[in-house]
């Protein structure tokens, strides 16, 4: 098994491939919530009709990557960690990460969605709760302690169930609407919707059910990342082209696997490409997984080959996802406020979600890539510091950053 040559590393356990794909995809992520916070009309679904602008199109669709490789990588991480820790001590620290980022998903999280957490006008006053992918993965580490004393084995059989299985379910519950107000916790498992709770307005934004079946296959199969480099790589390779080719053949047949069908368009290829790859993503249907994971998995068994800056930046900012992922909302949250007053709105009718944002507010696609590339720029010194940090220290705390 290779593992993460820097000179010093007191991690040194982490595999480099591992952190660069988990690098490349939160820094893909951010360009999804840079789109939200700052372009015109970002409210709209950028993948709600088949005749949408060819870059728009993309720029959405690339960032579905983003949530199942953090989930599944959550999962195999802790594969690996059970090599080093027992099963009660692999437990402890599954539950108690699993409540901290749920913690931080309710009280720093959807603060830094919405800058008001004591409410708004446009919710009632009700203060916002966005469930979201850090709740996913908390969430899933706590059925994950569990059910890690059955054994790798066990767990990825379970996944591979949930997978398959959980679009049986499709149809069944309330409408998915993030807003509907009619979930309850156990329709929220799979269906998106939100709920009152005395002053709060819970959102059910990443249904649970399937994201647990993700992180119980990245646990079940961490056996592929402690094979020899070669044989790690030419089984990633081949994982990720049965999954894209079991895409394609399950997508086309219109049998199974996501409720979004698609049709052939008489306005061109483009389209009909458009919807065969417009799959459900809330909840993530069996073939989201596969066509994320599928690519993802290719990516994952070419990592090691590359090399230079490039290499080093996305693995850099691979091993302190949880910083990168905290500051960048309120990075991009401030950025919004500040463009916002240039056009002359006022600084207070920026203090809510972007969804209530004034209308006429915003940039175009290509704005939207530059503010986000100045929002790497400027993570970047802050996520060196805390890489370093982790590279030279093993204090515990640092597992929760």
């Amino acid at each position: 098994m290779t593992y993460a040559s820097v000179a010093g590393d007191a991690r040194s356990y982490r595999l480099t491939n591992i952190d660069m794909l988990r690098g490349l995809v939160i820094i893909i992520m951010a360009i999804d919530h840079v789109r939200d916070f700052f372009m015109t009309g970002g409210l709209q679904d950028p993948m709600a009709g088949a005749d949408i602008d060819p870059a728009l199109y993309f720029t959405r669709w690339i960032t579905h990557f983003c949530a199942p490789v953090f989930v599944f990588l959550a999962g195999t991480s802790a594969g690996l960690m059970a090599e080093r820790k027992s099963k009660n001590e692999l437990g402890a620290f599954l539950f108690k990460r699993g409540v901290w980022l749920i913690l931080v998903e309710v009280f720093i999280i959807s603060t830094a969605w919405t800058f008001a957490p004591f409410g708004t006008v446009e919710t009632g006053g009700d203060t916002t709760v966005f469930l979201q992918v850090i709740w996913a993965i908390g969430a899933s580490m706590l059925v994950l302690a569990g059910c890690q004393y059955l054994g790798p084995k066990i767990c990825l059989s379970l996944g591979i169930v949930i997978l398959l299985g959980h679009n049986l379910l499709d149809g069944y519950g309330p409408e998915n609407n993030m807003f509907s107000g009619t979930a309850t916790f156990w329709t929220g498992l799979h269906t998106q919707g939100s709920l009152t709770e005395g002053p709060f307005q819970i959102v059910f934004v990443y249904p649970l059910l399937p994201w647990i079946g993700v992180m119980l296959l990245g646990f079940g199969t961490a056996f592929i990342f402690q094979k020899p480099p070669q044989a790690r790589d030419a089984f990633l390779l081949k994982a990720g082209v049965m999954m894209i080719v079991a895409f394609v053949l399950i997508r086309a047949s219109h049998l199974y696997g996501d409720m979004n069908p698609w049709e052939v368009h008489k306005s061109g290829l483009a389209e009909t490409f458009f919807d065969f790859m417009n799959v459900s993503k809330y909840p993530p249907s069996f073939l989201f997984l596969l066509i994320t994971l599928g690519p993802m998995a290719i990516v994952c068994a070419y990592a090691d080959r590359a090399t230079g800056w490039l290499k080093d930046m996305l693995v850099m900012f691979g091993r302190v996802p949880f910083a990168f992922y905290v500051a960048h909302l309120y990075l991009i949250h401030v950025l919004s406020i500040f463009l916002g007053m240039s056009q002359g709105y006022e600084a207070s009718q920026f203090f809510k979600d972007f969804f209530f944002y004034p209308q006429g507010y915003g940039l175009g696609l290509g704005g939207v890539y530059l503010v986000w590339l100045l929002v790497i720029g400027m993570l970047y010194p802050l996520c060196k510091w805390v890489a370093n940090i982790k590279t030279r220290r093993k204090d515990w705390w640092l597992s929760y950053l």
